[in-house]
């Protein structure tokens, strides 16, 4: 065993992860990893870095080296997920909206045929506001339309907010837009609360590719909801994975239909990484 692999295992060791499993560390060019997703029939793992940083997306292979890096012809206002659809388009959320007061809120769409260019690419731009939202900010007691989470299902787009309430920072409500290029009122579908502290955010979300299963990531755990019959997925039933471990963690999506990827920003030390986590 090569003194490389030796500190690899010593470093891994001195930090318990518990149910979740180090796959690899993320690279310095995504130390600022904000979203994390698959696609049907590609090896590659889609990430991105939040608002401040480039307008990129990087491919990924399981190994975390980056193979494809792409050059978005939009502003990185505040990207804060990724999503998939299954003919293999990726959409880039650009809804972060620390302050509750942005008017550009967007969803921009990158079709499958531009993954593979070498040049800029062009996006669609799926473009909304929330139908209960009448004040840019809104009073600090209606500070519910931040977002980092949504995923796509059934030629939608859903949406979990992440609340910014003193004493309801567990609260997200989830909204449905279409699919497809234009302005959009995000329809209101329901809400959910778990626990009240700030580590409690919603920040990143995804559907299982078989439709059964929906993850909704936290800093604290992840909720698996299933058994739901309709989009309002909250009216399923819900388990919590919850972790033994504080990081930043800001991507979550499928790896198949019993395991998850997560993945975490780099700080203090700690996180930037890839981690598997097994779902019973």
């Amino acid at each position: 065993m090569n003194k490389l692999l030796v500190s690899f295992f010593l470093i891994a060791s001195s930090c318990d992860t518990g149910n979740l499993t180090v796959i690899t560390d993320v690279p310095k060019a995504l130390n600022e990893v904000s979203g994390t997703e698959t696609l049907p029939n590609s090896d590659l793992i889609w990430m991105l870095n939040d608002g401040g940083n480039s307008a990129k997306i990087y491919g990924l292979n399981e190994k975390g080296k980056i193979k494809k890096e792409l050059k978005i012809n939009a502003k990185n206002n505040d990207w804060e997920d990724l999503a998939s659809d299954e003919k293999g388009n990726l959409y880039i959320g650009d809804f972060g909206n620390n302050l509750n007061k942005r008017k550009n809120l967007a969803i921009l769409k990158v079709n499958r045929e531009a993954l593979n260019s070498s040049k800029k690419v062009n996006v669609e731009r799926i473009s909304f506001r929330y139908s209960n939202q009448n004040k840019f900010p809104p009073k600090r007691k209606s500070k519910y339309f931040d977002c980092e989470a949504f995923f796509h299902f059934n030629d939608s787009l859903y949406l979990f907010t992440k609340s910014r309430v003193k004493y309801d920072f567990g609260k997200t409500y989830l909204y449905k837009i279409p699919a497809k290029q234009g302005h959009h009122i995000a329809e209101l579908i329901s809400s959910f609360s778990s626990c009240n502290d700030l580590l409690c955010w919603a920040t990143s979300a995804d559907i299982s590719a078989n439709g059964k299963q929906v993850a909704l990531l936290t800093q604290k755990s992840v909720l698996v909801f299933s058994n739901f019959s309709s989009d309002d997925f909250f009216k399923g039933t819900v388990k919590s994975y919850d972790f033994n471990f504080e990081s930043q963690k800001e991507g979550v999506c499928f790896k198949d239909n019993k395991t998850l990827y997560i993945t975490d920003e780099k700080a203090h030390g700690h996180g930037g990484n890839l981690y598997e986590l097994k779902l019973e």
